[in-house]
């Protein structure tokens, strides 16, 4: 490999608990001022290599359900610098939530997206208002989340836009006031990791979706309580929901991209008796 003038190669190999490699492990290199200066993830053989200018650095190395890594490394001008092979450790497994009826926060939970503004650029909105309960059984696959959204409260930050999203050519608020989220299966899929499917009302059509799921644990709030954390996240196609993009562009209104991307930082806490 021909490399530029005062570069370097760095690499290293990620195994799992078990001696064997880990695809998919997210790397960064560090500066000594603690930029991640490259970032990338790991092939299917569990490698990752990268060129960099010489000099010091941080390799650090996470992966979902093990514990993070970090390792010093130098790399000179032309030459090459390896961390080796290294075995990642598991991490503790997050407390799950005691079974019983919770209650999602509207006050410490998110519901956002982000959508393609007529390919130019991204478009950020939110929910704000939005109710949720989560049945937590005594084996958590066997949970249930039922969760509804008031479609008159999308706010993408312009008036006009968010008026046209709830008419008739977008969310048709007037008719089809709530979207619902009710889930059919919790998945356990490893670490943290957790797989939501269920079926999504939105606009008068009803679609399978899945949330991908990360599981952040439990907590205590300022008054004591507990509180169970995740985030998950998820992507709609207009094509599912045969909502009328086209017409939004006749009428000369910018148009949202055709598919969006949902975000939700949720906490639940809970129900009082």
């Amino acid at each position: 490999m021909s490399l530029p003038a005062g570069a370097g190669i760095v690499d290293c190999r990620i195994l799992d608990s078990v001696d064997q490699p880990m695809p998919g492990a997210d790397v960064c290199v560090l500066s000594q001022d603690g930029r991640c200066l490259v970032s990338g993830s790991t092939d299917p053989y569990g490698l990752f290599l990268a060129v960099v200018p010489a000099g010091e650095y941080q390799m650090a190395v996470t992966a979902n359900g093990f514990a993070p890594y970090r390792s010093t490394v130098r790399v000179e001008e032309k030459g090459r610098a390896s961390v080796g092979s290294v075995m990642l450790d598991v991490a503790p497994t997050p407390a799950l939530p005691a079974p019983g009826h919770w209650i999602i926060d509207p006050a410490h939970t998110a519901i956002r997206f982000i959508a393609r503004h007529v390919g130019l650029c991204d478009i950020h909105g939110r929910f704000t208002s939005f109710s949720g309960t989560l049945l937590v059984a005594d084996q958590l696959e066997d949970s249930q989340l039922d969760v509804v959204i008031d479609a008159e409260s999308i706010d993408t930050g312009l008036a006009m836009r968010d008026s046209h999203l709830r008419s008739a050519d977008f969310l048709d608020a007037a008719n089809y006031p709530y979207l619902r989220f009710t889930s059919e299966q919790f998945k356990y899929r490893r670490g943290t990791q957790w797989t939501i499917t269920g079926v999504l009302n939105l606009h008068g059509v009803a679609r399978t979706v899945r949330l991908d799921t990360d599981y952040l644990g439990i907590g205590t709030g300022m008054e004591g309580e507990a509180r169970a954390a995740c985030k998950a996240s998820t992507e709609l196609h207009r094509e599912d929901f045969t909502l009328n993009w086209q017409k939004m562009l006749t009428c000369g209104i910018a148009a949202i991209g055709s598919t969006i991307r949902i975000e939700l930082d949720v906490q639940a806490v809970p129900q009082s008796p």
